[in-house]
């Protein structure tokens, strides 16, 4: 396992700006407004070599009665415990803060290594705002700015020296999972039934996740990674900009998955939205299962499930391979169950399938269902062979591939997941002329 250094600070004093500076990326939501960075935000980075993984966390506020507000004070003290250093940053425009005061005694309290940074400082004529931060007890502090780079050289220099050495990664091939869905209908409780523990904010308020959040658990001796996701709105309702940069987070996340989850809540019904969500998921080109999640809260019979099924494959047509499941998060009724379809879905989004044997099922489809005539002449397909996996990606030789009716392309494909096992996995078949070159 890597090093993991947490940055921790007030709200709006540019850690995520430092956090997405440090690991080269765009994976930490920043705006202006107080308080975007709610759950813990991991991602890798790496300084000279050196790797280690970087966590943003929700910006530390007074302990009061508000209940978001104490989650994301959890959430901070529960990264604390997992750091092997600390970066604690501070605002070198706004000056000392209590709240700087406060975290400062209980970062003493967990004798972890700390670095204090003071941010925004853009350059040596303002390194005399960071004087006053000495009256905190703390005789070294990183003067920098995360917005232009300024003193971080300096800073990641001397944070590398500071930690432990890395172990080796033992999770090199994982198989990664979006969960997906509206707002609310139970993306960060299923993950934490799945882990075991509340290692990601969960709330009632619609829109709590706003990061894209990466989480690797074993289950049964098999690593997966789950990424969990913004809750995806209509576009029009999409009224804050901070939540339009959720939306291209979440989308972002299944373009990086195998597998993307896709939550419904089954005592809301199947929406349009939920089908819109799952349509991202067929132009990404990753695996898909439906959840029915919250099936507590409906009837449990097998006519209810068939009743659900129906409506979906009805609505979804385009997702007909799509394994459906119901479940309930907060229960972890059929939680189980959903590792056994995964590792089949992955199983077949995955596979390679012999050239030999894809032209004998192109043969046998052809010699079923003779392709129609165009231009006069009948069409002919000529030989066919995988591309790529993930998913399985196959190209047809033909002698008019622009002229191929989309219902003969849908029966190739249905024939090509049938007789090739690939029952539960999108499937992506182009054609190609023939060139005078081939044999075939």
């Amino acid at each position: 396992m890597k090093p993991i250094v947490v940055i921790v600070g007030r709200p709006n004093v540019g850690k995520s700006t430092l956090f997405n500076r440090v690991t080269r990326t765009r994976n930490a939501v920043v705006a202006d407004t107080p308080g975007v960075t709610r759950d813990r935000n991991y991602a890798e980075a790496s300084w000279n070599g050196f790797g280690f993984i970087l966590v943003d966390t929700g910006g530390f506020l007074a302990d009061n009665n508000d209940s978001l507000t104490e989650k994301v004070r959890f959430q901070l003290f529960k990264a604390m415990e997992e750091a092997d250093v600390i970066l604690h940053i501070m605002d070198g425009k706004y000056g000392v803060s209590p709240y700087d005061k406060e975290l400062v005694d209980l970062i003493r309290i967990s004798k972890k290594p700390t670095f204090y940074v003071v941010n925004k400082i853009d350059g040596p004529e303002q390194e005399s705002n960071v004087s006053e931060f000495h009256q905190l007890g703390i005789d070294k502090l990183y003067p920098v700015s995360a917005a232009h780079g300024y003193g971080m050289h300096e800073l990641l220099d001397h944070l590398v020296s500071e930690m432990p050495e890395s172990e080796p990664d033992d999770y090199k091939e994982l198989t990664k999972i979006a969960v997906v869905g509206r707002p609310n209908v139970g993306k960060s409780s299923l993950i934490n039934r799945i882990i075991g523990e509340e290692r990601l904010l969960v709330s009632d308020t619609p829109g709590t996740t706003r990061d894209a959040i990466d989480t690797v658990c074993e289950i049964n001796g098999t690593p997966y990674l789950f990424i969990d996701t913004a809750g995806i709105r209509r576009k029009g309702r999409v009224k804050e900009k901070i939540e339009t940069f959720s939306i291209l987070r979440a989308l972002k996340s299944m373009a990086r998955c195998d597998i993307a989850l896709v939550l419904l809540d089954a005592s809301e019904g199947i929406t349009d939205q939920d089908v819109t969500i799952a349509g991202y998921t067929v132009d990404r080109g990753c695996g898909c299962i439906f959840l029915f999640n919250k099936w507590d809260m409906v009837h449990q019979g097998r006519q209810e499930v068939n009743a659900y099924s129906e409506q979906l494959r009805y609505r979804a047509k385009f997702l007909s391979f799509a394994p459906i499941l119901t479940i309930s998060a907060k229960t972890g009724l059929g939680v189980s169950r959903i590792f056994r379809v995964v590792d089949r879905v992955y199983e077949q989004y995955g596979r390679r399938i012999s050239t030999a044997r894809l032209n004998r099922i192109l043969q046998q489809a052809v010699e079923q269902n003779q392709p129609p005539f165009v231009k006069g002449k009948r069409l002919r397909f000529y030989y066919i062979t995988q591309l790529r996996q993930k998913p399985p990606t196959f190209v047809c030789f033909t002698n008019y591939p622009d002229e191929i009716h989309f219902s003969y392309h849908r029966y190739l494909v249905n024939q090509i997941r049938t007789k090739g096992g690939l029952d539960s996995t999108p499937i992506r078949l182009y054609f190609r002329k023939k060139t005078s070159g081939m044999n075939r």
